[in-house]
């Protein structure tokens, strides 16, 4: 299915919802839609579904234009972060009914296949109500495969599933999305699902499109600082500073250089990932001394807050690092992993690297 949103907005009352958009969406491919919390999404959704209409702008399909088309007389597939099943039926009817209703006999092998990628396969003769929250949102989810529609529109459909289960489903939804059966809508806050499903992202803030094409080349290209913020987690660090030819000069810290650039001079920022700010020396690199304020342990690494000379900094460093409060430590990093955004928030730089798919 081609989708095309036209010169979309969304007004409700006083307030703007979505301001006006276009967007073509990747046929037979999956679409993220990426963005914190009231930043459009689920409203973008619900507008592509049918269930709600753009104050102006038109929706096609296939170049038709579905506007006023009501959701009962679309043939599409959604999952909200509320899940909704049929509480009379087992879950294996659940998984079924989209299979029976398009006539289909023989549904057994096909809800036992989803179920098991699902892990769900043991509680298929329990109703909804004998399960978890998580397990509840496994069996809508299940049944939104099974129905294989030409759209599927997935609202953060793992958000309420613990994190290895998640970590697990989303490298098999992954697998899914990649057969191309489906054109596939999934909204998520989380820069690590964009990345893990790959495919293309569209981000929004606060009701506005800021940019859409390839997931790595968005997170690698980030056009602006806002775009920037939003493909980071934890944020990008940003620290003001002078460009002068092809360095950068930042008050309370070296030089840095950056080779085959020819910035124009003025005041720009400087942009850098947590994950490229280290503890220890590369060689070559640049330094910024600080205090450390907080370290957080997750997972497999440890964000470092540090307060230094060009502003409060968080690092993402590997494994399990131990801190005290106050610790004087070292920010190593490579000019070559530099952003620089120009006076207007736009990108004037981008570092050359390769995809690295869990750090942001």
């Amino acid at each position: 299915m081609l989708l095309e949103l036209a010169g979309i907005d969304k007004q409700v009352g006083a307030d703007t919802w979505l301001y006006p958009l276009n967007l073509t969406l990747q046929e037979s491919a999956v679409t993220i839609l990426l963005g914190a919390t009231r930043a459009g999404k689920t409203s973008l959704m619900r507008i592509m579904a049918g269930l709600d209409t753009p104050t102006t702008g038109r929706v096609l399909v296939d170049g038709q234009d579905v506007t006023g088309v009501p959701v009962r007389r679309r043939n599409i597939a959604m999952v909200y972060q509320q899940f909704i099943n049929y509480p009379s039926m087992t879950v294996a009817d659940n998984i079924a009914s989209p299979l029976r209703l398009s006539g289909q006999r023989d549904v057994l092998p096909r809800v036992r296949e989803i179920a098991r990628t699902l892990h769900i396969e043991e509680f298929l003769d329990r109703l909804p109500a004998e399960l978890s929250g998580g397990q509840q949102q496994r069996v809508a989810l299940a049944r939104a495969l099974a129905k294989d529609a030409p759209l599927m529109l997935l609202d953060e459909p793992l958000v309420n599933l613990d994190y290895k289960l998640r970590e697990d489903l989303r490298e098999e939804l992954g697998d899914m999305f990649s057969q191309g059966r489906s054109t596939v809508v999934y909204a998520t806050t989380e820069p690590a699902e964009a990345l893990l499903l790959g495919g293309y992202t569209a981000v929004l803030d606060r009701g506005e499109l800021l940019q859409y094409g390839p997931t790595i080349d968005v997170f690698q290209r980030p056009n602006s600082m806002r775009v920037a913020r939003a493909f980071s987690d934890p944020p990008m660090n940003f620290i003001e500073a002078r460009a002068d030819g092809a360095a950068l000069h930042c008050q309370g810290m070296g030089p840095v250089p950056l080779s085959g650039s020819n910035l124009p001079s003025g005041a720009v920022t400087l942009g850098l990932r947590a994950a490229d700010l280290s503890l220890q020396h590369q060689g070559g690199d640049c330094l910024i001394s600080g205090q450390v304020q907080l370290a957080e342990i997750s997972g497999s690494a440890t964000y470092v807050h540090a307060q230094t000379p060009v502003g409060n900094l968080i690092a993402q460093v590997p494994g399990v690092s131990h801190h005290q409060l106050g610790d004087a430590i070292t920010l190593h990093f490579s000019s070559r992993q530099a952003y620089v955004f120009g006076p207007d928030e736009s990108l004037l730089r981008a570092p050359q690297m390769e995809a690295r798919h869990g750090s942001y």
